[in-house]
């Protein structure tokens, strides 16, 4: 089971994973997660100034930003990743979130395989508020693509690496509505609690769609599919889920 630890400044706990993001965030007790989408990418500095501005002005402090989606330009290198990665979470610790290499932060980030953003941005964001109702009850699970996790380079960790067939991508599924499941549950959540899944590949998912992902749960309410790329050269296809009862767009 994965370990889960609290993020009390923030409200909210997190599954522990690696230094640029948690596997996964819900919200603790007497508060609840909301999300906000940009109308249209925000680039990355500019989205965190943009978000910094929401907060302050919902009344929340910085710490209250527990998850968010990004885009980028195209597929990172092993090397790459890690700078881009370096370079984000520069932010959060100037908002005393990310601190000795701890980052309780969930994050999808992908790839448009059609017209893709000219530099990294934001998608999305989530943030906790006050509540003490039911809708206290929600979550983030963090993006993730079908490379189990370790020390080894992904391109050692990568399921059936470089095959695409129909039967490959049925694998990749598989393990990754695994780690789907293994996330929600070890934050206390089930396919049941979900409101929304995302699909990110640029390969096809009808064959997928009823024996693996509709079979197991994995579509509470259909599924939104993005034509994208994970992240990282080699990945084919990425899930996010979340259970989040507030949502809203912001121009």
């Amino acid at each position: 089971m994965a370990e889960v630890t609290t993020f009390a400044p923030g409200g909210y706990r997190y599954i522990r994973g690696q230094f640029q993001y948690s596997g996964g965030v819900a919200a603790e007790p007497g508060y609840r997660i909301e999300r906000v989408r940009f109308h249209r990418l925000v680039p990355l500095e500019a989205g965190f100034r943009r978000i910094e501005a929401f907060l302050e002005a919902a009344r929340r402090p910085m710490t209250a930003f527990c998850a968010c989606e990004l885009r980028s330009p195209g597929q990172f290198s092993e090397e790459g990743f890690a700078a881009f990665n370096r370079a984000y979470v520069g932010t959060l610790e100037r908002w005393s979130i990310f601190r000795d290499e701890e980052n309780p932060v969930a994050r999808s980030n992908v790839c448009p395989d059609v017209n893709p953003p000219a530099e990294p941005g934001f998608h999305a964001f989530c943030y906790t508020v006050p509540d003490d109702g039911e809708q206290g009850k929600t979550f983030i699970i963090a993006g993730a693509g079908e490379a189990p996790e370790g020390p080894a380079p992904y391109r050692d960790r990568i399921i059936r690496l470089g095959d695409t067939s129909p039967d490959a991508m049925r694998e990749k599924a598989r393990y990754v509505l695994g780690a789907m499941e293994s996330r929600m549950a070890a934050l206390g959540f089930g396919w049941p609690d979900a409101t929304a899944s995302q699909v990110y590949t640029v390969h096809e998912i009808h064959g997928l769609l009823g024996s693996q992902i509709v079979a197991r749960g994995g579509a509470p309410d259909g599924i939104q599919w993005t034509y994208a790329h994970p992240p990282v050269e080699g990945l084919a296809y990425e899930m996010d889920v979340r259970g989040v009862f507030t949502e809203r767009v912001v121009v």
